[in-house]
C-alpha cells in the first residue's frame, strides 16, 4: 500500500511540474484592457453622452491605454490610438487587418459587399481594386487630363463666386458640384450646371448616405432591430433608390454605346473588362466574375468617396482661412510672387507653393476628414504589439487620436501649418509618423492622389482671385465638426470678395 501511494505523489509531482513546465512555455494570451461590459449591450453604458464618438475614444485612452476594447453588443472592438499600432494594423500586417465587418447600412448601401470600401479582403476584392486602379489611371492619358477638368471646374466655380459680390454665400453647394463634376467627368463622362435636376438629386441623396452610414447606429449594433419601423433606415433606402435610379440610367446609356473601341470613363472600362471577362470565362472558365452589381456599386463608390471626401476637405479649409486671416493672408502673397496674376495656377506649381502645400497638409490634420478610419477584420488570429486580437475582432484606428498625440505634436488644437514647414521654409510631407491622413497599407484611400490634386488647384484658384471675409462683428463659424462616416462642417456663410487686381480686368 505504501509503495503505491507514493508512485501516486510521484505522478502528482511529475505532473505538476509539466503543467508549469507547459504554462512557462506557453504564456496565456494577453488581451487588450477592456471597457467593463455587460451582457446583450456591452459596453453601450459607457459610451454614451453628448461627447462625439471618435472624441470620447480618443479621451478613453487616458484610462484605457493607448490601445484597448469594448464591446458594442455581440461585437467586439479593439481601438487603436497610437500611430505604432496603426502603422501595424495598416502595413506591417495590412493582409491580416484587411478584412471589413458586415453592417445593416453598408450592406444595404453596397449590395452586400459588392463595391470596393465596404467589401472584405478577398481575390476577388483584389482583381476588382486592381481593375479600377488601372481604369483610373489610363484614363484620360493620366496627370494632364485630370488637371485639364479639374482646372476647367476650378474656373466654373470662381465665375460662380464673382457672381456673389457683397453678399453671403454658403461655398458648399458650390464646392459640392465643382467636386461633384471632376468626379463625373471620371465615372460617366458627364458634368453639370448649376441648378440641374439631376445634380441636386444626387447632393440629395449623398446627404442622406452620409447622415446614415457609419454612425454607429443601434440597427448595424443590433441587427433584429431592423424589423421594427426605423426613420434612420427608410431614409437610407429612399436615398439609396434615388441613387439607383441614376447609375441604372448611366449604366443603360453606357451600355448602349459599348459597340465603339473607346473608353472614356470608368464604367466605360469596367464594361469593358466585363466584355473580355466573359468572352475568357466561356473558354478558360475562369472562377472570377463581374456582375452588373458590381460595376454599379464600384462608380457609386468612387463617386460617393470621391465627392464627399475631396469637398468636405475644402469646406474644412475656407473655414480654417477664415479662422486664421494671416495663413489666408501669407497664401495670396506666396501665389503672387510665384504666379502673379498673368496666368492660373497649375500642378507644376506644387514645389513653388509649400506654404499653401503646408496649409493643406494642417488642414488633414486637424480636421481628418475620416477621424475614425473604416474598420478593420482580423481574418485570423493575430496580435498588435504585445496583445493578442482574435479573428473576427474589428479594428478602429483613430485618426483623430493620431493626429492629436500631444507628444508627437506641439499644441495639437492650434492650428499651425508651420510644423509642416522647414527653417527654409521647404515642405515638409510628414513631420510626424503619426500623419496618416488617406491612411495606409492595402486598403488606403485608392482616390488620394486626386484628391490631393483638386484641393490644392481648387484653393489656389480660390485664393488668387478671392479674399475670403465674415461680416465685421459677426462672429465666425464653429469649429465642431458632425461626426459620421466623414467630419462635417457645419453649415456657414462667407464673402468671396474678389480682389483689386482681378475687379480691374486683370
Amino acid at each position: 500500500m505504501v509503495p503505491l501511494l507514493g508512485v501516486l505523489l510521484l505522478l502528482l509531482v511529475l505532473l505538476s511540474s509539466w503543467r508549469l513546465a507547459k504554462g512557462k512555455a506557453e504564456p496565456r494570451p494577453k488581451y487588450p484592457r477592456s471597457l467593463p461590459s455587460l451582457p446583450i449591450i456591452g459596453s453601450l453604458l459607457h459610451l454614451t453622452g453628448n461627447c462625439q464618438f471618435h472624441l470620447l475614444l480618443h479621451r478613453l485612452q487616458k484610462k484605457y491605454g493607448s490601445l484597448y476594447s469594448l464591446q458594442m453588443g455581440s461585437q467586439y472592438m479593439v481601438v487603436v490610438n497610437h500611430y505604432l499600432h496603426a502603422k501595424e494594423v495598416l502595413l506591417k500586417k495590412g493582409k491580416t487587418f484587411a478584412g471589413r465587418p458586415h453592417t445593416v447600412t453598408t450592406d444595404i448601401l453596397t449590395r452586400n459587399g459588392k463595391d470596393i470600401a465596404f467589401a472584405t479582403y478577398s481575390p476577388h476584392w483584389k482583381f476588382l481594386r486592381k481593375q479600377v486602379h488601372a481604369s483610373l489611371s489610363m484614363f484620360g492619358k493620366g496627370t494632364l487630363a485630370l488637371e485639364k477638368i479639374i482646372c476647367r471646374e476650378a474656373a466654373s466655380l470662381c465665375e460662380s463666386l464673382s457672381s456673389f459680390q457683397d453678399a453671403l454665400l454658403d461655398m458648399a453647394p458650390e464646392l459640392n458640384r465643382a467636386v461633384t463634376n471632376v468626379v463625373c467627368s471620371l465615372c460617366f463622362n458627364s458634368c453639370y450646371r448649376r441648378g440641374d435636376p439631376e445634380f441636386e438629386a444626387m447632393l440629395q441623396y449623398n446627404e442622406g448616405i452620409v447622415n446614415t452610414v457609419g454612425q454607429k447606429s443601434l440597427v448595424d449594433i443590433f441587427p433584429w432591430l431592423q424589423v421594427f419601423p426605423n426613420k434612420d433606415l427608410a431614409l437610407l433606402r429612399s436615398c439609396i433608390e434615388v441613387r439607383d435610379q441614376l447609375l441604372q440610367k448611366k449604366f443603360k446609356e453606357h451600355k448602349k454605346a459599348l459597340g465603339s473601341d473607346s473608353v472614356n470613363d470608368l464604367m466605360d472600362a469596367l464594361l469593358r473588362v466585363q466584355l473580355n471577362m466573359e468572352n475568357n470565362n466561356s473558354q478558360l472558365a475562369l472562377p472570377l466574375e463581374l456582375t452588373d452589381d458590381h460595376i454599379l456599386m464600384t462608380v457609386a463608390d468612387i463617386f460617393g468617396a470621391g465627392v464627399e471626401t475631396t469637398s468636405t476637405v475644402l469646406k474644412w479649409a475656407v473655414l480654417y482661412l477664415l479662422h486664421y486671416p494671416e495663413v489666408q493672408r501669407k497664401i495670396r502673397e506666396e501665389l503672387d510672387q510665384k504666379i502673379g496674376f498673368e496666368r492660373h495656377p497649375q500642378l507644376s506649381d506644387r514645389q513653388q507653393l509649400p506654404y499653401l502645400e503646408a496649409t493643406i497638409s494642417e488642414v488633414l490634420r486637424i480636421r481628418p476628414v475620416s477621424p475614425l478610419l473604416l474598420p478593420h477584420v482580423a481574418l485570423t488570429d493575430t496580435s498588435i504589439g504585445e496583445y493578442t486580437i482574435r479573428k473576427g475582432a474589428q479594428v478602429l484606428v483613430n485618426l483623430w487620436s493620431l493626429h492629436h498625440d500631444e507628444k508627437e505634436w506641439d499644441k495639437p488644437e492650434e492650428f499651425n501649418p508651420g510644423r509642416f514647414l522647414d527653417e527654409e521654409g521647404n515642405r515638409i510631407y510628414s513631420p510626424s509618423p503619426s500623419y496618416l491622413p488617406f491612411g495606409a497599407g492595402s486598403r488606403v484611400c485608392l482616390g488620394e492622389a486626386l484628391a490631393k490634386m483638386e484641393i490644392f488647384l481648387f484653393l489656389a484658384w480660390i485664393l488668387q482671385r478671392f479674399t475670403l471675409e465674415v461680416l465685421p462683428g459677426q462672429p465666425l463659424p464653429a469649429l465642431e465638426g458632425k461626426f459620421g462616416v466623414v467630419l462635417q462642417v457645419q453649415q456657414f456663410k462667407v464673402m468671396a470678395r474678389l480682389r483689386a487686381a482681378w475687379r480691374d480686368g486683370v
